[in-house]
């Protein structure tokens, strides 16, 4: 976090991390990591396929990748 944009930093402490894929199906990882973090943890919807499903529909319209995508490189 020490090389993150502030703005990104406040966006991350104030809405929290979410796990995705099949380690955010592990048996209390969420709570590990709130903890080391001190930050709010959730898992995602179906975390098994959720980022392919957020692919698709950047796929079916593209406008919501300009929406999304950073400009820098951190």
């Amino acid at each position: 976090m020490e090389e993150t944009p502030p703005e990104l930093v406040s966006d991350v402490m104030e809405s929290g991390i979410v796990l995705a894929g099949g380690g955010a199906l592990l048996a209390g990882i969420d709570e590990v990591i709130a903890g080391a973090t001190k930050m709010p943890v959730r898992i995602a919807d179906d975390p098994l396929t959720c980022v392919v499903r957020g692919c698709g529909k950047i796929l079916l319209d593209l406008t919501l990748l300009e929406r999304i995508k950073m400009d820098k490189k951190y």
